[in-house]
């Protein structure tokens, strides 16, 4: 059976969504398996870390800004890494997320691996703490529930110079009522 959700699409948070975890979160999937799961990581959370204090080897090959990103609320004391490369090459300590999608050339990175291996390679990476899981079936209930929209994802998305700005920027180019859903206030009580 098929649920729609697939590896290298974003699951937006629509704004009925109140889960401080998740609020107006951008959450690029990253694996999905019907029976085993999803797994994502939130591309808009920024922390305050920088990325040379966890991972110093790291740190000159990162994509501004410079700090570790909250990837989801589970395993924070875990780090992850996606990249872009260039090419059709499947380089070793990478691993591409999906050859079928807008971001085909973005990957998983072996954080265990020597930097040097892929830093020729790199044309931009970020570090992850933690990541979003659910369960099977858990997320396809979620977006039937109205908690997320499922959309196409683009490259600059996951490497965004203002993630701040994201969940505004990726809801105004969809079709229809979506682009229209990135002007709600961040407080419709205010309103």
């Amino acid at each position: 059976m098929e649920d729609g959700i697939r590896v290298g699409l974003l699951l937006v948070a629509t704004p009925q969504l109140e889960d401080p975890n998740f609020r107006r979160s951008v959450v690029l999937v990253v694996e999905h398996d019907l029976e085993g799961g999803t797994l994502g990581v939130v591309l808009n959370r920024p922390t305050e870390v920088p990325v040379d204090r966890v991972l110093p080897p790291w740190a000159e090959l990162v994509t501004g800004p410079s700090v570790v990103f909250q990837g989801g609320p589970v395993a924070l004391d875990n780090a992850l890494a996606l990249a872009r490369l260039p090419g059709e090459d499947e380089p070793l300590g990478w691993r591409a997320l999906d050859g079928g999608t807008e971001v085909a050339r973005v990957g998983l990175v072996d954080l265990d691996a020597p930097p040097a291996l892929l830093a020729p390679e790199l044309l931009q990476f970020r570090v992850f703490a933690g990541y979003a899981g659910w369960s099977s079936g858990q997320l396809h209930a979620e977006i039937e529930d109205g908690a997320w929209y499922l959309v196409q994802a683009e490259a600059g998305d996951v490497f965004a110079a203002d993630p701040d700005r994201l969940w505004q920027e990726v809801l105004r180019r969809q079709d229809g009522d979506l682009a229209f859903v990135s002007t709600f206030p961040e407080d419709p009580t205010l309103n």
